[in-house]
Parts: structure tokens; sequence; C-alpha cells
């Protein structure tokens, strides 16, 4: 019987929303919002682009540094390499919640004036 590998890796570049930065000790941790985009053709051949909102927690680490957390900001372009993290919670007004976000393990800055490709099929 052949042994199953498991896998949970999750790789987003895009463009950051918001982002909230927060000290713990003397650790600064961020929780950033990055759009990335997917663009596919309709069936009157019209281009459609989706964007899709991914939430990141970010704390520094071997491919995450502090001094990076504390530059980014809005419009930054990034490359984020981490797992997929689900969290159940009850909201305030009762109702159950799920929430899906990436536990960052890299983070890479990328340059501004490179342009980023729409992944596409």
């Amino acid at each position: 019987m052949e042994q199953l590998t498991q896998l949970n890796r999750v790789e987003v570049r895009g463009i950051i929303g918001n982002v909230r930065l927060t000290k713990i000790s003397d650790t600064i941790c961020a929780k950033v919002t990055v759009a990335t985009n997917y663009a596919y053709k309709a069936k009157d051949s019209s281009c459609i682009i989706e964007t899709t909102w991914h939430t990141a927690n970010l704390f520094p680490g071997k491919n995450i540094r502090e001094e990076d957390l504390e530059k980014l900001q809005k419009g930054d372009k990034v490359h984020i390499i981490g797992r997929l993290r689900m969290q159940r919670y009850t909201a305030s007004d009762g109702a159950e919640r799920t929430v899906y976000e990436i536990a960052a393990s890299s983070l890479e800055l990328l340059r501004s004036e490179d342009p980023l490709q729409l992944e596409s099929v």
C-alpha cells in the first residue's frame, strides 16, 4: 500500500489591501489582506477579471524579517508562502463563523515597478 504524503501549502502573489501591525512582547506581527486576480474569457469573448482577497498572518522568523513587516503598506506587491489554517468561532450575534487564513512562513517584497501577471486559463 502506497503511503500518502500530506501537503498544506499556499502561495499568494498580489497587492496588499490592508495592514494591521500588532506588538506582542517586543515582537511586531502583521495581519494583511492580499488581492489576487484571475482572468478568463466569458462565452461572449469579453475578458472577466475575478479578484479574490486573502488574509495572511505574518510573524518574524527564518524567512520573514521584522524590518520587512514594519515596512508593509497598502499597495505593496508581495509574494507570501505558508499554510492554510481554518478557525471557527461564535460571532457576537451567536452565529458560527469559519475563517480561512494563511499562516505565512515566507514573505518576499516585490519591486513596485515589476508588473504582476494575471493568472489565466
